[in-house]
Formats: structure tokens, sequence, C-alpha cells
């Protein structure tokens, strides 16, 4: 079964008047009479100064924090944090991290916290890292060619995990335990978790991951088997809808600073010069929005929820030729999924091992869009910088903002599990700590939403068209339920 096949997991609503609790799984509700044991962390010294540490039972965060005084109190989702019991002994605990799909920054970051959670705060010593995202679980052994013509086999799906192992790996990007797309094979993965022992397991991904990990508790709960499923939820475009932002998204956005600034300086250099960056954001624009606000030097901003066209009145050659003949350059920013409408179809159904449409290089294909309508059409000179910083956006380590947050989300979900709750994913709503059924974050992609007021500060700040008919704006509110 592939992970786009993932069931719905049921989700536990209590009602009481317009109060709704959306509840996550509990290991209790098909292994009956699950002993409890005291939270080791009541007697840490570390915690003893802490004034209610512990997370009350019914506490509960809303999804929606803007309310009218007569409406209903609606979704809530039950609050992440340590609980006074606790479903597992320190001793018995065998947890392994797995991270998968793109890289991006914090994963470092997310594992070493789950490495010293574990140990430092339950006492737990056995930790692995699943090497090479799901595949990992089942990748048979690697023949190698030893000196002197001898054979030999390489374990490479296994790294055992503890805090000096992961001490420093915060400070690097990428991801220790290394990743891939795909692979997911439910049956094979969940031998592979009971053969080992295994009863923690910590799911590093986006959507098609968590969609994964979907598939995996259901596996796991139709075997009856006592084992805690967390996803911590990673995605750089901050796609994910219900959380506030996924881990990454602050450092995207910090380093896409860098290239804007590079194409600022290069722009405001020459004479009639173009700067032209393309970040990430294959569906969603979010990193070119809030990049674009957070720089001020950005006359222009591109992303795939605000259709544009090129040509005619109020098309982007028009902007682009006003602002050359008012200030003598223009910075344009471009999400990776803009535009694509107007490129070719020739690669639109293809799809990568994660099951994302392949998309084409918008930045290029705009280059030359632009550099060939002044010289042939307008007939005057332009110099076009483009700069793709997309690869060394997401491969730099966390900045400190992100590094809070991930320590957070991890320590969260170690929590989440050593409570006996499964089959959720963590994150922050409305700037607290939650747990999320996995369907709720896998049930759709966040989006700009371009009849909102973020999209119209951004429009202020650049003072850039909306590039947008009637009938597009129409649309996009009903899109967004309006």
């Amino acid at each position: 079964m592939s992970s786009s096949d993932s069931p719905e997991i049921s989700k536990l609503e209590i009602i009481d008047g317009d109060y709704v609790l959306e509840d996550v799984p509990h290991l209790s509700d098909y292994i009956p009479d699950l002993p409890t044991y005291p939270n080791p962390l009541q007697d840490n010294p570390a915690y003893s100064v802490v004034k209610q540490y512990f997370v009350h039972v019914d506490d509960s965060v809303p999804q929606k924090v803007v309310v009218h005084k007569d409406g209903p109190r609606g979704i809530h989702f039950r609050r992440a944090g340590a609980r006074q019991k606790v479903y597992f002994q320190p001793d018995d605990v065998h947890a392994c991290i797995v991270t998968c799909g793109g890289l991006c920054p914090g994963l470092n970051t997310v594992v070493r916290e789950i490495v010293c959670g574990l140990h430092h705060m339950y006492g737990v010593k056995k930790v692995l890292g699943i090497d090479g995202g799901f595949k990992g679980f089942y990748a048979k052994n690697t023949e190698l060619d030893l000196k002197g013509g001898y054979k030999g086999f390489y374990a490479k799906n296994t790294v055992y995990l503890n805090p000096k192992v992961v001490n420093d790996i915060h400070k690097r990007g990428g991801t220790i335990l290394g990743t891939s797309r795909g692979g997911h094979d439910t049956t094979k993965i969940v031998d592979s978790i009971q053969d080992r022992g295994i009863n923690q397991v910590y799911i590093i991904g986006g959507d098609g991951t968590q969609r994964g990990a979907a598939l995996i508790f259901e596996e796991i709960r139709r075997r009856g088997l006592k084992v805690s499923v967390a996803g911590i939820p990673k995605t750089i475009d901050n796609d994910i809808p219900v959380i506030d932002k996924s881990f990454g998204f602050d450092t995207a956005v910090e380093e896409a600073q860098r290239a804007i600034n590079a194409a600022h300086v290069e722009a405001e250099s020459s004479d009639n010069c173009i700067g032209l960056v393309k970040v990430m954001g294959r569906y969603s624009g979010f990193i070119a929005m809030h990049a674009t606000l957070a720089n001020r030097d950005v006359d222009c901003c591109l992303i795939p929820e605000s259709p544009f066209y090129l040509e005619g009145s109020g098309g982007l050659f028009e902007y682009i030729e006003k602002r050359l003949k008012e200030n003598g350059h223009i910075v344009i920013v471009i999400a990776e999924g803009a535009g694509q409408e107007l490129l070719s179809e020739s690669i639109q159904s293809m799809t990568d091992a994660s099951g994302n449409k392949l998309l084409q290089d918008v930045g290029l294909w705009l280059s030359q869009r632009i550099k060939e309508y002044f010289s042939k059409q307008r007939k005057m000179p332009i110099n076009l910088k483009y700069i793709d910083p997309t690869y060394m956006i997401r491969a730099v380590p966390s900045n400190a903002s992100d590094n809070v947050y991930c320590t957070l989300l991890a320590q969260s979900a170690v929590h989440g599990t050593m409570a006996g709750y499964t089959g959720f994913t963590c994150g922050l709503v409305h700037g607290r700590h939650t747990y999320i059924p996995f369907n709720r974050i896998t049930e759709k992609q966040n989006k700009v939403v371009i009849t909102d007021r973020m999209w119209a500060r951004l429009l202020s700040s650049t003072n850039q068209p909306s590039f947008l008919s009637a009938k597009d704006i129409v649309e996009d509110k009903t899109d967004a339920g309006q």
C-alpha cells in the first residue's frame, strides 16, 4: 500500500455544548488493562523547582482563537506536555527515529532533542536511528569489496544514538540519519518494528511522510502492538495546515534574505537591471511572501496562489518597464510553483518518489521571457541577474528561533509517547504545543489566501499590482470559504 492510500484515522470527539475536543488515539483504546507508572520527572530534582510542570489531562487548545462573543467555542486539540502517569518504564523503551523527504533546517536539532529528551528526562537508553528514510526499516545489508579480494557486508540501515553521539549535530545542516523519498511499505516497516522490539517510533517528515506514519499506526493498531507512533511535521514551505508554522521556515526566510540582498545590490549597480530570485514554494508561497516582507527591497513577489500574466495592460512586463523607468532597477522574488500554468505542460503529469509534481524551472523560463520581450518587442537594453538559492537554503543549520521550536516539538513528542498517546503529530497552535490527529494535517495543504490581510500587507509594502482579474478574486474567496 502506498502512502497516498492513507486511511482516515478515527477522531474521538467529545462534545459538551459548543466545545469539541478533537482527540488523538491512545494505546489504551485498543490494549485493555495497560499498567501505568509514576512519571520519572517527579523524582528529577531539575524539575522540582518548576510549578505545575505537568499538564492537566483536560487541558486543550482552541483551533480558532478569534471568535464572536455569541459564536461556538469550536474545535480544540489536546495540549502537549508531560503527564503525571506514563505507560512505559524507561528500561523497557526501545525507541527509533526516522527522517524522510527533502532536507530542511532543524532536522538534526529534532533528532538531537528526541534522543536527549528520552535520555535526560525519562532515563531511556535504547534509541535507534533508522538510516535513509522509510526504506531503512527494511533495507538489506550492502555487499562491499574489502582489501585482499574478500567480500563483506555492512549493515547500513541503523545508527545507535545517545546524547554523546548527537551532542553537536544541531550545528550541521541536513540529517545525520540520511533521508529519502518514497520507499514506504507498511507491512515491511511494521514487521521490522515488531522484529526489533521497537515500541516508540518518531517519524519526521512532510505531509506524505505523515500519511505514511498514519498507515504505520493503523497497522500497529490492527496487530494490537504496544507501540506509540509520533510524527513531527517537517516542510520548509510551511504548507501544513492547522499548525502555526513548520520548523525550518524561519531559517528559510532568513537565509533567503542573502539571495535577495545580492539581487538588490546587483540591480542597483547597473542601468535597467532586473534582479530575479527564485525561492522554494511548490504549492504555497509563504517563503516568498515572508522573505519579501522582511527584506523591503523587493518590488514584486509572485506566488503559486496568485495567478499572473505577462503581456498586455496590467501584466508583469508592463509593471517591470514602469519600475525600470522610475527607479532604474527592479527586484523580483518568485516561488518555484508560481506561473506553472504558463509553462509548457510537457512534464506536468510526472511526479517524484514522494508523489509531488515535477515542476519546470519557472525562474529560468521567466528570465528568458523577460529578455526576449525587452530586446525584441521594446528594443530596450536590460541586464538580468538570476539567483536560485534553493539548495543553499534548505541545507543550512537552523537558526536560533527554529532551534528553540525544534527542541519544544521534540520534547512534546517524547512526553506524548511516554504518556501512551499514539497516531498523533506535534504542532504549535496559536502559540501552544498540541497533539493533532494525523488526518488533520494531511487532509489539505496550507496556502496563502490572497484575499487575506497578510497578502494585502505585502501588496502595500511592494506597491505591486495584484495581477488578478475579478474572476480570480471570486475563485480565491470561494477556496478560502468566505
